[in-house]
């Protein structure tokens, strides 16, 4: 049984899988009465969601595929003149798969007999009932989605550390009247090591959002540049990452953490104040704050 996880939860969610797959007829060789059975349908349907192609390693990541199942399902494809291989554009190294008019066709079907199967659905529902049941399927997906992310320490000098802290920083400076200086990001060497932490949560194998802890007096810490990408917002992210950063206090001893927002980030000092965090008197002279919140954390 998986930590943490109550025997009743494990037990509706693989009953919900069970009845929605064979619903859909995922168990069927001819998935949507097309002559392909699903891992190929689904791969081609990805395969089209980009306009240019997309590297096998990606879709590898993407739907977490052993290489050499991958590998298989597109040599079948191309054999089928579904696809085609290429190289990409940007590094020899990768090989990428596009699809081609005949493959786009038959997605096309399959999006049409998708929507008629869904359609059909939802007609035994009444109005209200559907709308519940939309409600419903956004909230799985959305904590579903939440669920997936794993949150990682990283190298704060490591790519895709540096990669977060500059999407941060440039929205910062959109959004701030007075800009934001990229000087002001902390250094790799105030977040690591027993200096402090450096997180990237990462979705589908690429960065989502980050976050960091640094030491700044026995027995506290500071917490900074919490940011989740646009894409990966309204799922909870900035909340797990600010969870994970407290863990990281709390297991290096950490009595309390601090923190501070610009006031023109309003919904940052919501979720501060949601998570427990009380605004406190300035503790620092830090040029881009408005506010300033504490938090103490109880001992592990």
């Amino acid at each position: 049984m998986p930590q943490g996880a109550a025997a009743k939860d494990v037990t509706a969610l693989r009953r919900f899988n069970r009845y929605f797959t064979r619903r859909i007829g995922v168990l069927d060789d001819r998935y949507l009465g097309q002559e392909r059975p699903l891992g190929e349908a689904r791969l081609l349907f990805e395969i089209t969601e980009s306009d240019s192609g997309v590297s096998l390693r990606e879709l590898r990541v993407r739907l977490g595929l052993d290489a050499g199942y991958l590998s298989r399902l597109v040599k079948a494809l191309r054999a089928q003149g579904m696809v085609r291989l290429g190289v990409h554009p940007d590094d020899s190294r990768l090989r990428t798969v596009e699809p081609t008019p005949a493959g786009r066709a038959e997605v096309a079907e399959q999006n049409r007999r998708a929507d008629g199967l869904v359609s059909g659905l939802l007609q035994g529902l009444a109005p209200d009932q559907r709308r519940r049941l939309t409600d419903a399927v956004t909230t799985a997906q959305r904590l579903l989605r939440l669920a997936a992310v794993t949150v990682t320490p990283v190298d704060a000098r490591a790519p895709d550390a540096r990669a977060c802290l500059d999407a941060y920083a440039a929205e910062l400076d959109a959004r701030f009247p007075e800009g934001f200086d990229p000087a002001d990001l902390v250094g790799p060497e105030e977040v690591s090591g027993d200096a402090g932490a450096f997180l990237v949560a990462y979705e589908e194998g690429r960065p989502a959002g980050c976050g960091a802890l640094r030491r700044t007096a026995a027995g506290a810490g500071e917490i900074k540049h919490v940011w989740v990408h646009p894409g990966a917002r309204r799922l909870g992210l900035a909340r797990r990452l600010l969870d994970a950063l407290e863990g990281e206090a709390a297991a290096r001893g950490l009595r309390v953490v601090r923190l501070d927002t610009h006031a023109v980030l309003t919904e940052a000092r919501a979720m501060y104040e949601a998570s427990g965090y009380t605004e406190i008197p300035a503790y620092s002279d830090h040029v881009y704050a408005g506010h300033w919140f504490e938090k103490r954390l109880p001992k592990v």
